[in-house]
């Protein structure tokens, strides 16, 4: 008996853990009892030592003094202030009134907000309520495809799994141990085209179908100056002086940043990007700040309520991005940053009470909590894992794999897009990632491109994991996005407040029907970020550094003997090391009747130590 279950502990370990979950316990209690249960069979059956879990106190309190998962409810803190201060309903109103007029514009509305609360919130329920009570009456109001509507609502919500500062991110960043700035630098481009593919598809619907997506009817845009015009003329223009501000600033950047902060390498492209961004909003912000000020009336009604209500949290999210890309503060400082960043912006809009502040912490609490549970249960488990070199068979099982490096990359995301239709994404990236992590770290190197570090394998590695997981918030039967909308879409038919007409309900099959074209168009990006390693990593400054290729030389020169000096690990004389010249009193150079010899090259010092170390091994 103790010779089989040596021979199949790890799958045994897997199924004792499968067994729990399907009892309903807790995941987090679920691992560590797993860990713990077989750790003590293994020791009976000799498979460990009898002190193998001494060091398990000294792992739970390193989870505990870990300052990088600090960033989690610094982040969490963030958005949930945010979204209670009403930044999603004064988002959505005012991106309605821009994109109303062209058909699809509400749904456009909804996947930009969706990426802005990703990116301030990073909270996937938060943002799906409040887009889902106050995106969706509209759109069923002015006749929107409830497909459609349901589809973009429950996608654009999931962007905050992607796109930084998501919280998915840090924990991937924590389990494959790299950097979370890294992670965020890896993740934004990805994250970015991901908006612009959801756009593509309306847009494209639009085309094909206008009369699923119509445009707003005019009774229905509240911003109209005094002589009937909309506005977006002047929209238009700040836009244009913004965006020439930051395309200023992109041009001058490097020549700016680089000896600010003491580099030496191009700056990355993705700090450009986020950098020239903030000094467009800034500029935005500043020129309707002076308007509103001196009352030059230079901004239209809808120009002025687009500046005030989207600029300050774009600029409060791309300080906080900007810092940590810059090397200036660490992401737990970034989060604590953006954390007080919410408060000030709460407090400006007037929002911030006793109330507010006391739910936000006790949310954030929760959140945190869970997430340090299921990390120290996590731990247990991969205690035992690891001890019964449960990796090793991981190994094992990939190695002869078909397709190589791409087929495990392929297989991978199979699992976690499967897995991702039971269980929770924080589960996966605490149970499966560190199993599939020394795996990836020794087969994908060979997938990126040449002279890409072998490190950022690692990076990219996590972006997939990142994208493939924002898929499980959609995938049928537990895609917690599509709960999320079902518990505030209407269940019963009822009257229009505005129109006065009846809207039937909105049914659980149209919210799941709406999520498959947007599980595909995150299965595309999927695939695109396999395919396209550098969408993830810039070749321009993340180039490998051959060390075979540094040397160092010792100077010859003046009051410099070309005689050997002494070694002082040898105590032999080594040509060309540039000792001082005692040829002549005074140390001065010899006399010039004297032949001088060419001075030979100098060697480097690692070669010679290496030499006098091989001399040493022959004389003994």
């Amino acid at each position: 008996m103790s010779a089989f279950i040596a021979a199949q502990f790890v799958p045994l370990l897997f199924a004792g853990l499968l067994l729990f979950l399907l009892t309903g316990f807790p995941v987090a209690f679920s691992l560590a009892a797993t860990g713990l249960l077989f750790g003590f069979i293994g020791m009976e059956a000799g498979i460990f030592p009898a002190t193998l879990f001494q060091a398990l106190p000294l792992r739970v309190f390193g989870i505990m003094q870990n300052d990088t998962l600090l960033a989690i409810p610094f982040f969490t803190l963030m958005g949930i202030i945010l979204e209670k201060s009403g930044m999603a309903e004064d988002l959505l109103e005012t991106i309605g009134q821009v994109f109303g007029p062209v058909r699809g514009g509400l749904a456009l509305a909804v996947i930009f907000v969706g990426a802005l609360l990703a990116a301030t919130t990073g909270v996937v329920a938060a943002a799906v309520i409040s887009m889902g009570l106050i995106s969706l009456p509209i759109m069923l109001r002015y006749g929107y495809n409830r497909t459609i509507a349901t589809g973009v609502i429950t996608a654009s919500g999931t962007l905050a799994q992607a796109i930084p500062p998501s919280l998915v991110l840090i924990v991937l960043a924590d389990q494959l141990g790299r950097s979370v700035g890294d992670m965020y630098e890896g993740a934004i481009l990805p994250g970015l085209l991901l908006v612009g593919l959801y756009a593509t598809f309306v847009l494209i619907v639009s085309v094909v179908k206008p009369a699923w997506v119509p445009a707003l009817p005019p009774e229905a845009r509240i911003y109209r100056e005094a002589n009937g015009a909309s506005g977006h003329i002047s929209l238009l223009v700040l836009l244009g002086v913004s965006a020439a501000a930051g395309f200023g600033w992109s041009r001058v950047h490097q020549s700016i940043i680089n000896p600010f902060i003491g580099r030496d390498l191009p700056a990355p492209s993705d700090e450009v990007l986020i950098m020239s961004m903030t000094v467009a909003s800034l500029t935005a912000l500043t020129l309707a700040l002076a308007g509103r000020l001196f009352r030059l009336n230079l901004l239209s009604k809808l120009t002025e309520r687009v500046t005030f209500v989207l600029i300050p949290p774009l600029v409060l999210i791309f300080l906080v991005l900007g810092t940590i890309f810059l090397g200036i503060a660490t992401p737990t400082e970034g989060g604590a940053l953006g954390a007080l960043g919410a408060l000030i912006m709460a407090s400006a809009r007037r929002k911030l009470s006793i109330s507010l502040l006391k739910q936000a912490l006790e949310n954030t609490t929760k959140l945190s909590c869970f997430v340090l549970f299921i990390l120290i249960g996590s731990t247990v488990f991969s205690f035992t894992f690891n001890a019964a070199e449960g990796h090793i068979w991981v190994e094992h099982l990939f190695t002869n794999m078909p397709g190589g490096a791409m087929g495990f990359l392929i297989v991978v995301n199979v699992l976690v897009f499967i897995l991702g239709m039971f269980i929770d994404f924080f589960e996966i990236a605490f149970i499966v990632i560190p199993m599939l992590a020394p795996v990836a770290d020794k087969l994908l190197p060979a997938l990126l491109p040449a002279g890409a570090p072998a490190d950022w394998a690692l990076i990219w590695f996590g972006v997939i994991i990142a994208m493939n997981l924002q898929t499980s918030f959609l995938t049928p039967p537990f895609g917690f996005a599509l709960f999320y909308l079902r518990s505030v879409a209407a269940r019963t038919d009822y009257k229009d407040r505005i129109t006065g007409e009846t809207i039937p309900a909105v049914t659980t099959g149209q919210i799941y029907s709406g999520a498959i074209a947007f599980i595909v168009i995150q299965l595309v990006m999927v695939a695109m970020v396999v395919i396209f390693p550098g969408l993830v990593i810039d070749m321009e400054t993340k180039k490998a550094i051959d060390l075979d290729s540094i040397k160092l030389e010792a100077p010859t020169g003046r009051g410099y003997s070309d005689q050997p000096a002494l070694d002082p690990m040898r105590g032999f004389q080594q040509p060309g090391t540039g000792a001082p010249s005692d040829s002549a009193p005074g140390g001065a150079a010899p006399s010039d009747a004297a032949p001088k010899a060419e001075p030979p090259a100098a060697e480097d010092p690692m070669e010679a130590l290496r030499r006098s170390l091989e001399r040493d091994q022959q004389k003994k």
